[in-house]
């Protein structure tokens, strides 16, 4: 059984994240349309043969699943938004229902950067086969290119996010599946 561990001031905030905030809803997957905001982004951008794919299940989850590789120089698989206004604000967490296979994901916000592969990163853990529920500040993703951090980018501009999505990029060769139920923000009570 794969365990994830997370240190105790980390699982302390992962607790407590919602409480005193206003959740609102950033992406479900109940409706016919939900399959239409996604794509997939694998590294055959760059000559690697990873396998990722996406697609909204009978249970109205996003089921992100496929088979990494590392040959050809590649080793990531992944699903993003199509670029939209999602009204992020400064202060808020993103919250994600999700279900995985023990590894450890990414979770990308993508900006009008004209930056090559640019995004702001932050870890995205997930239990084997369990449902969990993670928050991540928006003070905790780190400015990123070709998965290598950028020095000299400020945090992560919330009127600037206009995509996120999920990754997987472990260098561990081989099938994968998450699903997730949900994004929401956590937005402080007014």
């Amino acid at each position: 059984m794969n365990v994830i561990r997370v240190p105790v001031l980390i699982a302390a905030f992962l607790v407590q994240a919602v409480a005193g905030n206003i959740l609102l809803p950033l992406f479900d997957f109940t409706g016919p349309e939900a399959a239409q905001q996604w794509q997939a982004v694998n590294d055959g951008v760059m000559g690697g043969v990873s396998d990722g794919r996406f697609r909204i299940t009978p249970e109205s989850t996003l089921e992100f699943f496929g088979t990494l590789s590392l040959e050809n120089n590649g080793g990531f698989a992944s699903v993003r938004t199509k670029p939209a206004d999602l009204d992020i604000k400064a202060g808020d967490d993103l919250v994600i229902r999700v279900k995985g296979d023990g590894r450890e994901y990414v979770l990308n916000l993508y900006t009008k950067s004209r930056r090559m592969a640019f995004s702001y990163r932050a870890p995205l853990p997930t239990v084997k086969n369990e449902w969990t529920e993670v928050a991540v500040p928006l003070e905790e993703f780190i400015p990123t290119s070709f998965g290598r951090r950028v020095q000299g980018m400020g945090p992560v501009k919330p009127s600037e996010i206009t995509s996120i999505g999920f990754m997987l990029s472990d260098k561990k060769a081989g099938p994968f599946e998450m699903q997730i139920e949900w994004v929401k923000v956590a937005r402080p009570g007014e």
